[in-house]
């Protein structure tokens, strides 16, 4: 769900303490190879199900200057979901969850970075799932940032989780035998544009 929530990571620049400044506002694009987009929820009080999502894209700037400034656009395509289950993603696919013939994307962008930490901050956003947009805040904390060993790459990686109540969205089959807080939970790792 928070797939694209996942995006917010990188706007906060702050946290990347000891990183050399190589221009005002720097790129990120996420690698998608590296990157997971999971969701956890209650299913009939049996388990604690989890679904993750494959398609998405999204860019970081940051603004070393001026980190407030920084910023994340995220899109995520609702019809990636997954949930290991050919039979369930068709049901999540339907327009009883995510309707994905009428609603193909959502989003997330960031409004604002809260640093509570040396490596941790709260990236709020707006979420926009079924046509609702609705505030979202993530917990993040910054793993690492630096050249990838093998590639030589710049990388920076990130964990994220938060909790929503997705009848806020407007979905709200199978309530309350199916749970209404979804767990999120995302570990990003992202390349810098050169």
């Amino acid at each position: 769900m928070s797939r694209a929530i996942l995006a917010a990571l990188g706007a906060f620049v702050v946290l990347f303490s000891g990183v050399p400044a190589r221009a005002d506002v720097e790129t990120y694009r996420f690698d998608k190879a590296h990157t997971q987009i999971l969701f956890f929820i209650d299913h009939l009080g049996f388990s604690k199900s989890q679904g993750e999502f494959h398609d998405y894209d999204g860019e970081i700037r940051i603004d070393r200057e001026n980190p407030a400034n920084s910023s994340v656009d995220v899109t995520i395509r609702t019809d990636s979901i997954d949930m290991d289950d050919e039979k369930w993603d068709a049901h999540m696919k339907n327009e009883d969850f995510f309707d994905v013939a009428q609603y193909p994307e959502m989003a997330f962008r960031s409004t604002s970075v809260n640093v509570t930490g040396e490596n941790t901050a709260e990236v709020a956003g707006e979420l926009t799932l079924l046509g609702v947009t609705k505030p979202v805040t993530l917990n993040v904390t910054h793993n690492k940032s630096g050249e990838h060993p093998f590639s030589g790459a710049y990388v920076a990686g990130f964990s994220a989780d938060t909790a929503i109540r997705r009848s806020e969205w407007g979905m709200t089959y199978g309530l309350p035998g199916v749970g209404d807080e979804v767990h999120i939970r995302l570990e990003v790792e992202a390349l810098r544009q050169d």
